[in-house]
């Protein structure tokens, strides 16, 4: 965790900053070196499926270009000397060791954290001043970064053009970041970072080394409408779509094509009734959140498994470990858990949902402590959210 070190403590953190101001924790990670380079980014941004975008232009030219992967080393070797950016969503799923990075992030539920986006620029490389609607932590990798910030500016972006870039921007606090420091920035902030110009090391020759790259931690924050579509797709899909509208009682219309508020407010529980149950609607946000904003769902493996095989291999020392594109949580049902992963839910013990939805305590976890229960992990195994390793 990112607070050991210092006087302010997670408890601090979550009061006074988290989604109230930005705050710059100089060195949050002392000596940090990123175990992925720049050019293992760009490599990764060649691969099909990984989510990639490459950006060149600057805020002051108003030139901004956007494309998107798969990218090929001819794409990089045509990039400009400067102005330009590319862009990796998913990193530590494609590179699964990073995932302990994320792990240090264990001050905030796990359901919020999105994904780890690298950022690799040449000198004033950027994608403009811009808002995001989620808190974001902004670890510099490697090279430096300015960073500036408004918490009054204008919303209006730049017109024709494909990026959410704001039309005008006036920094109120500005700082240049080094490896090691991190910026967190609420929802609601504009920001604009622009990569400096390299600090060029004799005992650093590699360009890979000096590149300007910035690891972003985002949170998943649903709209109010990705919710409703959710809920409603979800809805149309069970056999009673949730009720129907009913007015066993209606009163004489007073005005043509008019509806009354009385219609309006049986429309409105109508609504309410589909959200009200709490249980119905925990499972319902399980299997919403195990989904949301995930690129990718795990496969399930070519060769089925029993519950017999699963506790016979448990039993001979096998080890369990997520597959690094399943999301999985849990919800408090009546006196067990229901277990969410991408396109299922689990009846289980809430002991066990804890246990599998943290990575660290399943890699360690004893036989007995899953063997009672193989037949949740046989499903969660056959559905490819978990990887049963081989002895």
């Amino acid at each position: 965790m990112f607070f050991n070190q210092r006087a302010l403590t997670a408890e601090d953190f979550l009061r006074d900053y988290w989604q109230k101001q930005p705050l710059l924790l100089r060195q949050a990670l002392p000596g940090f070196v990123p175990e992925l380079d720049a050019d293992d980014i760009a490599g990764l941004a060649c691969d099909e499926m990984a989510e990639s975008r490459l950006i060149t232009g600057s805020f002051g030219q108003r030139d901004w270009t956007l494309r998107y992967g798969p990218f090929s080393d001819g794409d990089f070797k045509a990039l400009p000397e400067r102005d330009w950016t590319l862009l990796v969503q998913d990193v530590e799923k494609h590179y699964p060791p990073l995932q302990a990075l994320l792990a240090a992030f264990d001050f905030l539920p796990r359901w919020r954290i999105d994904d780890l986006m690298v950022s690799v620029a040449g000198p004033g490389g950027s994608v403009g001043p811009h808002v995001d609607q989620y808190d974001v932590f902004l670890l510099q990798a490697s090279g430096r970064r300015r960073w500036q910030i408004a918490g009054n500016f204008d919303p209006g972006l730049l017109a024709d053009c494909e990026l959410s870039v704001l039309r005008s921007f006036e920094a109120e606090r500005t700082w240049d970041l080094s490896p090691g420091d991190m910026l967190y920035l609420p929802p609601g902030v504009a920001h604009h970072g622009v990569a400096l110009e390299p600090e060029h090391d004799d005992r650093s020759p590699d360009r890979a080394s000096l590149a300007c790259m910035t690891w972003s931690v985002g949170m998943r924050a649903p709209s109010a409408a990705d919710l409703l579509q959710a809920l409603g797709e979800r809805l149309a899909a069970a056999a009673d779509e949730g009720g129907r509208y009913r007015d066993p009682e209606p009163a004489l219309p007073a005005r043509c094509g008019e509806i009354d508020r009385v219609s309006i407010e049986r429309m409105r529980s109508l609504l309410r009734t589909a959200v009200d149950d709490p249980e119905g609607f925990g499972a319902f946000l399980g299997e919403f959140l195990a989904r949301y904003r995930l690129a990718h769902e795990p496969a399930p493996p070519p060769l089925q498994l029993s519950p017999a095989q699963v506790r016979e291999r448990l039993h001979r020392g096998a080890g369990l470990r997520h597959n690094p594109w399943t999301r999985l949580n849990w919800v408090a049902d009546g006196q067990g858990a229901c277990l969410s992963a991408p396109g299922s839910s689990h009846r289980c013990s809430r002991e066990l949902a804890q246990l599998l939805c943290s990575p660290q305590a399943l890699a360690t976890a004893p036989p007995a402590a899953l063997e009672a229960e193989s037949d949740v992990l046989c499903e969660l195994i056959n559905r490819g959210h978990l990887l049963l390793e081989s002895l």
